[in-house]
């Protein structure tokens, strides 16, 4: 199972990753405020299309373990919000919905193998290595913390797993998605 993000088309980062859980308990993750706060973000989330989503990221809150917030992310040290609207819903199976900088994520979720395959389709990315880069180790970092969550186990600090996971996309991206 690919486990690490890859950029498929310009602009369109794609993540699988299997989670040995029930579909319904990875859709509640995924659309209710507060287990979704667990592991990415906070926030009202409006269950239909044209549906409000309001995103409150608190970084430092996804896990016991502290950790200095780095330079480039302090603007996010004492959270980070912005609101979306759902372009599709398929409950318990799809949610579409765009993000802060005219981007769009769309999950979907099937049963597979006694768990759940969750795929992540983040598109319409700004076309800069730096964008990619973030984004990649974001997504990887808050999937990795959701495993954590689902497994109850204690997930690490935010930033230490995304600095580590940064530094494996730098080296591991293609050439062709480094540009």
């Amino acid at each position: 199972m690919e486990m690490q993000g890859k950029i498929i088309a310009p602009g369109v980062l794609y993540f699988e990753r299997f989670f040995g859980s029930t579909l319904e308990k990875v859709w509640k993750y995924v659309t209710d405020s507060e287990k979704r706060g667990k592991w990415l973000a906070k926030g009202d989330m409006e269950l239909f299309e044209e549906g409000r989503v309001d995103l409150y990221f608190m970084h430092n809150e996804l896990s016991p373990t502290t950790a200095p917030v780095p330079e480039r992310y302090r603007h996010m040290q004492d959270g980070h919000n912005f609101t979306g609207k759902v372009l599709h819903i398929k409950p318990p199976h799809l949610l579409s919905f765009t993000w802060e900088d005219g981007s769009e994520v769309t999950i979907e979720l099937s049963e597979h193998n006694d768990g759940v395959l969750l795929r992540l389709t983040h598109r319409k990315l700004a076309d800069d290595p730096a964008t990619r880069l973030s984004v990649a180790a974001g997504w990887h970092t808050h999937m990795g913390i959701l495993q954590n969550v689902l497994e109850g186990s204690i997930p690490p600090n935010f930033w230490l797993s995304f600095h580590n996971i940064q530094q494996v996309y730098e080296v591991h991206l293609p050439e062709g998605n480094r540009q």
